[in-house]
Order: structure tokens, then sequence, then C-alpha cells
């Protein structure tokens, strides 16, 4: 096996070091941001799951169970629950009646649009307190992770583990 030569074993350093930095940072900002959340009344789970189908719009069970990483019971459990609470509805699909998908009610595209709204207050406070040249390199920072975003949309995970 051919060594890397010490360039590309640096470039592989740095990129897991901000790899390593961006997760923790990531993490910690979410649980933060989450404690605006208790406005919707919502649990974690719960929310994360209206969140895909309020900004994505109508999906299925299926899909919604795999972007949850649930199984496909746990997930026709959450929509029953939400169902029951008038926040989702299921509609059979045009094209093909075998398909069902989940729409979100006005009133959950309400709740989701004040949680967001709530956290995103949260983090302005917080983003108050930088210098400008700080916001700019975040607001900068943020732009790469909303094209990194696009680019890997369509592509697991690496190590994902498959389905077989």
């Amino acid at each position: 096996m051919a060594k890397q030569s010490s360039s590309t074993s640096r470039t592989t350093t740095a990129v897991v070091d901000v790899a390593d930095r961006l997760h923790s940072a990531a993490i910690h900002l979410l649980r933060y941001l989450r404690r605006a959340d208790v406005e919707t009344g919502l649990t974690a789970a719960r929310a994360s799951v209206l969140s895909v189908v309020v900004f994505g719009g109508p999906t299925t069970i299926g899909d919604l169970a795999t972007a949850e990483q649930v199984s496909a019971p746990t997930m026709t459990k959450l929509i029953t629950s939400l169902e029951g609470e008038g926040l989702v509805r299921r509609v059979a699909d045009e094209r093909d009646r075998r398909v069902v998908r989940v729409h979100a009610t006005p009133q959950a595209a309400r709740i989701l649009r004040r949680g967001r709204a709530a956290r995103v207050r949260v983090l302005a406070a917080t983003l108050r307190t930088l210098d400008s040249a700080d916001l700019t390199t975040l607001g900068r920072a943020a732009d790469i992770l909303r094209t990194l975003e696009e680019q890997r949309r369509d592509q697991p995970a690496a190590g994902a583990l498959r389905k077989r």
C-alpha cells in the first residue's frame, strides 16, 4: 500500500478536524435552540416529522420513516397520533390510488412557522453579540453549508448502513 504524501495527510487531518468541530458546534447549537421548541407543545420527534411534511411537502409514511430513521410501524403510530390531533391528514395519491401521502394541515404549518421563528429569534439574539466581521464569516459559512446540503441531498451519508 502506498503512503499518503505529507501534504495529503495534513489536508485529510484538517478536513477531519473541521468536520469534528462543525459536528460538535451543530449539535450544541441545535440543543440550545431546541429550548425554544417548548412554545410549540411538540416533542422533538413529533416536531421533526411535522417539519419534514410542512417544509418538504406531502410525502409517504415510508419516506418519512427513512428521513427520520425509524421503522415504518413507528412512523405509522406517529402519523396516526398527529392525524388524531388534526396536524396531518392522509390523502390518496391522484396518479396511483394505492399510494397514500401525508399532508400537513394549516394548523401544523402555523405551529412549525411559530417554532421556527422562535428558534431564529433566539439565534439572532446570540448573533447580535458578534462583530460585523464574524457575522459576515458566519453568513458565508451558512451559504457554504447550504451548497453542500444541496449537493449531498440525493447521496446517502458516507458509511451509512443500507437496507438489503
